[in-house]
């Protein structure tokens, strides 16, 4: 009898000591697995591009008021790297911005030219990384936009959140003008795309607005943005 209750002693003790065993073990492997806290992970730093920040961009693709239609997105690179008021970088150079058609009249001959409105609705990095934005076409003269010492470019009027791409002729493709008050129409306004020296007497000729691939203006942003710094 006593050789029995020996026996189902050390049973018992051997089971405890398994048992205590695989918990240690299970404790062991959840320390190992368990993420450690990162602060960095859980924050970003963001960086403020302000509202009637203009950046200079380039056309990737050729659009004509005849065969433009509203909705129709097109790609435009980064020319000139943006950076936030502390000098961080935000946007490289390369970058795209995406526009969209909100607008098109074809031309009417004898004098009428064509017109193309646009917005720019993104921003998508060499990283991959997209963001949305709300910009505005402007042009990139004196005139118009005012430089700092980092090449940064800003806008002076709110007439050209009106801007539009123009008719201007085979020998000057499109030109940027103002809209005409009352949503009437399109004139030159106070913007001509820098460098064009367009004569008003174009614009009777009827001509379609073609902005060929390669053109440069500006997109002005209607909002402040924030973005992390480029990696």
């Amino acid at each position: 009898m006593m050789r029995e209750s020996g026996q189902m002693l050390r049973a018992m003790i051997l089971i405890a000591l398994i048992l205590l065993g695989s918990i240690a073990v299970d404790a062991q492997t959840r320390r190992h697995t368990t993420r450690p806290y990162s602060r960095t992970a859980q924050t970003t730093r963001r960086y403020t591009i302000y509202a009637n920040q203009t950046i200079r961009v380039r056309m990737d693709q050729q659009i004509s008021s005849e065969t433009a239609r509203i909705g129709d997105r097109f790609t435009t690179t980064v020319v000139d790297p943006v950076y936030a008021n502390n000098g961080v970088e935000v946007i490289p150079a390369g970058s795209k911005i995406i526009g969209r058609v909100t607008n098109v009249r074809r031309a009417e001959r004898p004098s009428k030219a064509g017109m193309i409105e646009v917005q720019f609705i993104s921003l998508r990095l060499p990283n991959g990384r997209t963001y949305p934005i709300n910009g505005s076409l402007t042009d990139l003269s004196s005139t118009n936009a005012n430089y700092d010492r980092e090449g940064q470019v800003t806008g002076r009027s709110s007439v050209k959140r009106n801007a539009v791409f123009i008719g201007g002729g085979a020998a000057t493709g499109a030109i940027i003008g103002a809209a005409a008050g009352g949503g009437k129409g399109a004139g030159i306004g106070a913007g001509i795309g820098a460098g064009l020296g367009v004569a008003g007497s174009l614009l009777s000729k009827g001509q379609e607005a073609v902005v060929k691939s390669g053109t440069e203006f500006g997109v002005i942003l209607n909002r402040s943005i924030s973005l992390p710094a480029y990696r």
